[in-house]
């Protein structure tokens, strides 16, 4: 395995960042870590690392424990880091060169630097100081130091974080291309992206994982349940539609207009407009749609007591 997680928790005072987490990941995988904001992803990945050190449990890679080797692990990882810490005062290609230098990278350096700077599509840019950077293309920078020294897991934090729609279509091209012989583990908040390029998603929250599934596995567990979009013409709360038998999850889309998932079996159609009939109002539309990969995720995340 790539990656080996057993039992691996982080605590901060009382506060449980990472709570007793174990999942593995295989070479050529390329595995969508999700989970809301605080969820413990940026901390799974520092741990993963070597950023920080666990409380409690094993993590390794590629065979090399994180706290007995963590210069071993350095050496097999590239990492782009959530808020993407540069050197502003830096030319790109300077800046490249120079974390060449760092892993050890001597010969064909130069040859690394200008391949990677074209692959990332920063040959426009390279001769500018970082700090003249778009966001965008400051984010291409963080990516090409992950990828510069051809490293056999890469871990990215929101990678595609500022970048417009085909500066992000380009870059999802270059991890994928770069996950077919190699580990690769995102995360990301941008659910079209997971369906785009992960075989796998982890969904961690509060700590826990609270899914671990192929991607078109999940959806298919949860998409043997409906999904209703109501509109009624009158005003119902939410406590109301709860009340429906065989309701899972109430979302609210506007005025009047509500998102329901029923139970496996149910026919949520029939129950809904039996409520409306009971409660005197009407139905203005309703249509049924299949469980989106967002709509998943807010389940498993969510409060929905």
């Amino acid at each position: 395995m790539s990656i080996e997680v057993r039992g691996l928790t982080k605590l901060y005072s009382e506060q449980r960042a990472v709570d007793d987490i174990s999942f593995s990941i295989k070479s050529g995988e390329i595995v969508g870590f999700l989970g809301p904001n605080g969820a413990g992803k940026s901390t799974t990945m520092k741990m993963l690392t070597c950023f920080i050190e666990p409380s409690a449990g094993i993590a390794e890679v590629c065979g090399y424990n994180t706290i007995i080797n963590p210069m071993d692990v350095k050496r097999q990882v590239g990492y782009l880091a959530e808020h993407n810490p540069l050197y502003l005062d830096m030319y790109v290609k300077e800046y490249l060169l120079f974390v060449a230098g760092i892993y050890g990278i001597k010969k064909d350096a130069s040859t690394l630097v200008r391949n990677i700077i074209g692959n990332t599509g920063l040959f426009p840019e390279q001769n500018k100081k970082i700090g003249a950077l778009s966001k965008g293309y400051r984010q291409r920078v963080g990516l090409a130091q992950a990828m510069l020294h051809n490293p056999k897991v890469l871990i990215l934090d929101e990678p595609t974080s500022g970048l417009d729609p085909n500066q992000i279509n380009d870059i999802r091209k270059l991890i994928t291309e770069f996950g077919k012989d190699r580990t690769v583990m995102l995360s990301t908040h941008i659910m079209q992206e997971v369906e785009a390029m992960c075989d796998r998603i982890i969904i961690i929250n509060k700590g826990k994982i609270v899914a671990d599934d192929a991607t078109g596995n999940l959806q298919k567990r949860f998409n043997s349940s409906l999904l209703l979009n109501v509109e009624f013409k009158n005003e119902v709360t939410k406590v109301q539609l709860k009340e429906i038998p065989g309701v899972q999850m109430v979302t609210e889309n506007g005025r009047n207009r509500w998102k329901l998932a029923a139970t496996k079996g149910s026919d949520l159609r029939e129950l809904v407009f039996k409520f409306a009939v009971d409660t005197g109002n009407v139905i203005l539309q309703q249509n049924e749609e299949e469980q989106r990969l967002e709509e998943i995720f807010q389940h498993l995340t969510k409060d929905i007591s």
